[in-house]
């Protein structure tokens, strides 16, 4: 039986899904010397989930730097808070590593904000956004992305913390983690829908129209 998927998924849907996340180790990143045997690890891997996280601003004109940088495997995260390390020349060597794939989801606003804290060349980078539309998805967000392919319901609720806090708690690691190595579990689903076929396209309005008939 080929998978269901929708161009447009209805949020209204997701409250009532299971709650997924990373349940892999986190290992948080303090200071300019740890960066270096971290990236060396995360290079030596196939593939790299990426996200950041800047803390909100609740004040017009008044603009945070990114404060986290989040890279993952499919089973370890690295979080890296750049407010205490700053831009390394391991995380520059990161960044512009052209061998190792960087999935992530609008890759470009992500670039910008760390493109302010130091100058480098993007690397190998993949946005999800891209490829979505090669199965006909139209909708953007992880969280709809997600809760599309996986069925499942990935919280948004940390997303507006305090992201430089002296200590990043439980709920941030957990947050932080999850959307990075989402991205790679979106990307290895969405290459294997693709090499496959074995999913069936549902429009929204055809979703409408069948419930509509059923109702008849």
């Amino acid at each position: 039986m080929k998978k269901i998927i929708y161009n447009k998924y209805d949020k209204k849907l997701i409250a009532a899904l299971p709650r997924a996340g990373f349940e892999g180790r986190i290992i948080v990143i303090l200071s300019a010397g740890e960066t270096e045997k971290a990236v060396d690890y995360l290079l030596s891997q196939p593939i790299l989930g990426i996200d950041t996280e800047t803390r909100p601003s609740f004040k017009k004109g008044l603009i945070y730097k990114v404060a986290l940088l989040q890279v993952s495997t499919r089973h370890i995260c690295f979080l890296f808070r750049l407010n205490h390390t700053g831009m390394t020349a391991a995380l520059k060597r990161l960044l512009e590593d052209k061998k190792v794939p960087k999935i992530g989801l609008s890759l470009h606003d992500d670039i910008n904000s760390l493109h302010k804290i130091a100058d480098f060349k993007p690397g190998r980078f993949i946005d999800l956004q891209d490829h979505v539309r090669e199965v006909g998805i139209e909708d953007l967000s992880l969280q709809k992305l997600y809760a599309n392919l996986f069925g499942g319901k990935i919280s948004k609720r940390e997303q507006l913390s305090n992201w430089e806090a002296d200590v990043l708690s439980d709920k941030q690691k957990k947050y932080a983690s999850t959307d990075a190595w989402a991205c790679i579990m979106l990307y290895d689903e969405l290459q294997r829908l693709k090499q496959t076929g074995d999913y069936q396209l549902i429009k929204t309005a055809e979703n409408v129209q069948a419930n509509i008939s059923k109702e008849r």
